[in-house]
């Protein structure tokens, strides 16, 4: 039977490695590169389902297709639910076992381009550049997600650096109004003087110096969005007209008097704590409950650690194309400071961490500690593990995962030479992985 399949499966075009076996087929599936196991349920040495769970292990994407006969129908269902794509059960004609396993290619076929029809749209809604796989992270673009499509005010509340302006500009793309203008305004840079001009515009001598009609970022937006950050330095004195405007989507220039409606959504951004601005009498509790609708908060670098090497994978190949840097590469001591450091200016102090490595090592080499802010270069034997608000559990799964995520860098992600790093086995890596998401 396996010669006949062998036969039949070469002539229509595959490679096939054949084992006969459960012995030969995990020996086998240790040297890896299959998309597509088949596998008989009952074999000597090793049954079906220990080739169906070492293919997990040592291949995740590859189909595995059971063979068995009728009496083991049950057996197969179970295989199925245990992760294998198809069973065929004996006797089959070529015909059939032709049929599943094209089947098998044409559906990894379509999961292929759904994964590229997603990583485009990411990219096309600027998600590409919010980088994050800790949960903290995926509920954030989840939020996103859910409330671009509507017309509701959001307010992104984060520490200074942590990429407050990148959501603004992921829920405008993702919004109905993408094709519109998204203006914004930065409240902390604009003179109070001239803060009401710059909102709603000004006639032609409305003040010394106009000298013609100006419209004002909410005419600029009409359509769009607009992008108010820093929320909480906007002055006082101008927060009733604001509220009025975000009301009832009127505005009238400065010096004029003819109504302009204007259809714009309002986006927020704030490093400040505004309910106490409120107690303390900076900002209005109306004004704030207006653009709290929905609020989207991110969270500080050292809540999300394990997005450090993402973050700094990320950088790296964006400063070395714009420097032009294609050889140069990152010694394991400066990838471990960086991993290690306790990011006080959160993601933009590692992105200029980073760009100012990439700037001072030499062309075509290394980057290594002394490249790094001093800060950081002395940072690398000091891992953020054994804090006092830590507990012992808590203190080894970080030690962990943190040698895991070093061992993966010195190998470049080759997860049989990091198992040989840490001594363990691949099965153990594996499982570690999952349990610490790392992807």
């Amino acid at each position: 039977m396996r010669l006949g399949m062998s036969h039949f499966l070469t002539y229509q075009g595959y490679e096939l490695s054949v084992c006969a076996d459960g012995r030969e087929g995990l020996k086998e599936l240790e040297t890896g590169g299959f998309q597509l196991i088949i596998t008989d349920l009952k074999l000597p040495y090793h049954d079906g389902f220990e080739i169906l769970e070492k293919a997990r292990l040592t291949a995740p994407k590859a189909g595995v297709i059971i063979v068995t006969g009728h009496a083991d129908v049950k057996s197969a269902v179970l295989a199925m639910k245990k992760g294998a794509f198809d069973y065929i059960a004996k006797p089959f004609s070529n015909e059939e076992l032709l049929i599943t396993v094209e089947r098998f290619f044409n559906f990894q076929k379509l999961e292929d381009e759904v994964s590229i029809l997603k990583e485009t749209l990411r990219e096309k809604t600027g998600f590409d550049e919010i980088v994050g796989q800790s949960p903290l992270m995926r509920a954030v673009f989840d939020k996103i997600t859910a409330v671009a499509g509507t017309d509701v005010p959001v307010l992104i509340l984060g520490e200074s650096g942590t990429g407050k302006e990148l959501v603004a500009n992921a829920v405008h793309r993702l919004s109905p109004r993408n094709a519109k203008p998204f203006i914004k305004i930065n409240c902390a840079a604009i003179p109070e003087t001239l803060f009401e001009s710059e909102l709603f515009g000004h006639e032609k001598g409305a003040f010394t110096g106009a000298t013609e009609t100006r419209k004002g970022k909410f005419e600029f937006a009409d359509g769009g969005s607009i992008f108010f950050d820093e929320i909480g330095d906007i002055p006082l004195s101008l927060q009733p007209r604001l509220l009025r405007v975000l009301e009832d989507g009127v505005i009238t220039r400065l010096g004029g008097n003819v109504p302009i409606r204007v259809s714009v959504r309002g986006i927020y951004a704030t490093g400040k704590n505004l309910k106490e601005n409120i107690a303390s009498g900076a900002f209005r509790e109306d004004l704030f409950y207006r653009i709290n609708v929905v609020p989207i908060t991110i969270p500080p670098l050292r809540d999300r650690k394990e997005d450090i090497p993402y973050l700094i994978d990320h950088f790296l190949k964006h400063f070395k194309e714009r420097y032009s840097r294609p050889d140069l590469t990152m010694s394991s001591p400066a990838f471990e400071a960086l991993l290690s450091f306790n990011y006080v200016g959160n993601v933009r102090e590692l992105k200029h961490a980073v760009e100012r490595a990439v700037v001072l090592a030499k062309s075509g080499s290394v980057i290594d500690r002394n490249h790094l802010p001093d800060e950081m270069a002395g940072t690398a034997d000091e891992i953020p593990c054994a804090t006092e608000n830590m507990s012992l559990d808590e203190s080894v799964r970080c030690f962990e995962k943190h040698r895991i995520l070093t061992a993966l860098h010195e190998t470049s992600g080759k997860k049989i030479e990091a198992a040989q790093k840490l001594g363990i086995s691949r099965k153990v890596l594996w499982k570690k992985l999952k349990e610490y998401n790392i992807e």
